[in-house]
């Protein structure tokens, strides 16, 4: 979903009738975003997370996996909703106490510099022949999603699922469980 940019200053967001207004920031010379910010935001974080584990519910899988930082209060919030004692988060560089890291070059568009994204090794052994559910705030081009199946399959996870709290433009044709659209502001 598309809207046109004309100086707007923040956009009303309404999940459910669950009510937030977004700051709307600029990407480049033609496009603007709503920018969804959640941590920090108990509230918002467990409204989101009770909503999305309620459409995973019929759902069989042993964990869910997401990308460091800003989903990490969500992936904490819906394993509690759903009963789940344990999560994976996948690190964005190698760190110090990672046990035989399981590492993937990835790219960003909203980061400059070469990014990785990492499973702890120990993390890799958990999930090993598992079924697992990626999570992310936001899903875009799908970018994330498509990095972290990459990981999951050299960590021989199954990747069975995927959610998100919203799913921004029409740019990601894949198969995502989310609760809103949030639309992309053009000129």
């Amino acid at each position: 979903m598309e809207l046109k940019y004309e100086g707007q200053k923040y956009y009303d967001l309404e999940i459910s009738g669950f009510h937030r207004k977004l700051p709307i920031v600029q990407l480049n010379d033609e496009l603007w975003i709503a920018s969804f910010v959640m941590l920090g935001d108990v509230t918002l974080v467990n409204f989101c997370a009770g909503a999305l584990a309620t459409k995973l519910a019929g759902l069989k899988f042993d964990y869910l996996v997401g990308p460091e930082a800003k989903v990490i209060p969500l992936l904490h919030a819906m394993g509690t909703f759903l009963g789940h004692n344990s999560y994976i988060i996948c690190r964005k560089q190698v760190k110090a106490y990672a046990e035989n890291p399981v590492v993937l070059d990835v790219a960003s568009i909203t980061t400059r510099e070469k990014q990785q994204l990492v499973l702890n090794g120990l993390d890799a052994e958990k999930i090993r022949g598992k079924k697992v559910v990626l999570l992310d705030d936001v899903v875009s081009t799908g970018g994330t999603f498509k990095s972290l199946e990459k990981l999951m399959d050299m960590a021989e996870a199954e990747v069975v699922g995927r959610a998100a709290v919203l799913k921004e433009g029409d740019n990601y044709d894949g198969e995502v469980i989310y609760l809103q659209d949030l639309p992309l502001f053009k000129k």
